[in-house]
């Protein structure tokens, strides 16, 4: 038996209680339809398309996860340029319309934030949803975090159980000061570039620019161009041979991630995070990042120098370190029990849905019903990286290793959609999960 076969196995657990289900899917591309209904109402969103991005378009949501959508404004086949008055503007448009039409709930109107955003929420089910205004690099970046997931499906389900394990902690909210689920998701692509040996490449190696710097021109030939230039570059890493293959496990490799990040109020005054190149850098040695006025940095690889973390305050820091440092201790520790793991991994109603319908086994811990698993992709890695000052290490043992897909990336947004095409989309997301939205024009 693994190391860790009790961690895998709540780790798995968790994993069947968060991954969304086909009405999970179906529900947000009502929401979609529906928000694309109201804005049809809107004279002064004539020609825009509603189209969603972030989590939902990754493929890294949960079944409680956020919505967002962009709502992006027509300028015939090429990219528009919107400053942020025209973007209050239009939202609050939209926002009476919301009130006009109903069925909205909790609407708020965030509108001196950098980027101005109207959230609101959706009954039945629950569903919380951030609307702005052409945020097409928020779209290509979804995009190319959904592509990664063609390396190894590692990435999804960690990404998943950082999110929840962030949450159970109340570390992943940037209103109260600590990481936003982007940056989270960042850390995970720099744990896989940075593990030993690695799972994924330095991101330049799968698009070299700054990608939001490309977003100029013809929109369909701009992500036409991007879509390829990340297919061609993921293809060849998977393909690449002489790679050595990275067995471990998702206990192992999640551990693995608490003990590296686990002292970071130690050293992100002196260290950043760069997924873009796949390594630690020396903050003072590297001028894109000064003057460093941030608690921590993570590089936005694709809108360098942007900081993602910078809602992490200095203040939270100590908080946020400890969290990894007790967790990781709790792992490592013998004297655990599946409930009392879980505790620690999972936040509230996570745990519950999980035990609520438990039958006690022999072993003291619980049963639970069947539901559906995600595909198990596993692929290899290039070599190892220098980590700052980290806890020792500890020997992991009895990896398991996968399979990859090798289906190619489809382009950018070309056209409209009718209803049935969406119905279509929706059973293409369902079985495949690598579907990219096409939007509807409103006319």
């Amino acid at each position: 038996m693994s190391k860790y076969g009790m961690l895998d196995n709540v780790l798995n657990d968790i994993l069947k209680a968060v991954t969304p289900l086909q009405e999970d899917w179906a529900v947000r591309f009502g929401i979609v339809n529906d928000l694309r209904l109201v804005a049809e109402s809107v004279e002064s969103l004539r020609g825009a398309t509603v189209e969603p991005f972030g989590s939902f378009v990754s493929n890294l949501f949960t079944r409680w996860g956020d919505l967002d959508i962009s709502i992006e404004l027509s300028n015939g086949s090429h990219i528009s340029s919107v400053g942020k008055k025209h973007k209050q503007t239009l939202l609050g448009d939209l926002l009476k319309a919301l009130r006009a039409k109903g069925g909205w709930n909790n609407l708020q109107f965030i509108i001196n934030a950098r980027v101005p955003i109207l959230k609101l929420k959706r009954y039945p089910p629950g569903i919380s949803c951030d609307i702005s205004i052409n945020n097409l690099q928020g779209q290509m970046k979804s995009k190319i975090l959904l592509w990664i997931n063609k390396i190894d499906g590692r990435f999804h389900d960690m990404v998943l159980l950082v999110k929840e394990w962030a949450k159970a902690h109340k570390i992943n909210n940037p209103k109260t000061g600590t990481f936003n689920s982007y940056s989270l998701s960042l850390l995970v692509i720099f744990h896989f570039q940075t593990c030993v040996p690695a799972i994924l490449p330095p991101l330049k190696d799968i698009y070299p620019g700054n990608m939001v710097d490309d977003l100029i021109g013809v929109r369909a030939d701009v992500e036409d161009l991007i879509a390829e230039t990340c297919d061609t570059n993921i293809n060849r890493y998977i393909s690449d041979k002489s790679r050595l293959k990275n067995k471990k496990s998702l206990a192992e490799l999640f551990v693995e991630f608490l003990r590296k990040f686990a002292q970071m109020d130690s050293w992100a005054s002196k260290m950043g995070i760069s997924p873009h190149t796949g390594q630690w850098e020396q903050i003072k040695d590297n001028t894109r990042w000064l003057p460093k006025t941030y608690a921590i940095f993570v590089e936005d690889p694709f809108e360098q120098p942007q900081n993602t973390a910078r809602s992490v305050s200095s203040g939270h820091l100590p908080k946020i370190a400890k969290a990894f440092l007790e967790t990781y201790s709790i792992l490592i520790s013998k004297s655990q029990t599946p409930n009392s793991l879980l505790i620690y991994l999972a936040p509230p109603h996570v745990t519950r849905y999980i035990t609520k319908p438990a039958i006690p086994n022999y072993g003291g811990g619980y049963l639970h019903p069947p539901q559906p698993q995600v595909p198990r992709l596993v692929r290899p890695q290039p070599p190892p990286q220098r980590h700052p000052q980290q806890l020792p290490q500890h020997r992991i043992q009895n990896g398991s290793e996968g399979s990859s897909s090798n289906g190619s990336i489809s382009g950018g947004s070309k056209g409209s959609s009718s209803n049935s095409s969406m119905s279509r989309a929706l059973a293409m997301q369902a079985q495949k999960r690598q579907q990219i939205w096409r939007p509807r024009i409103i006319q």
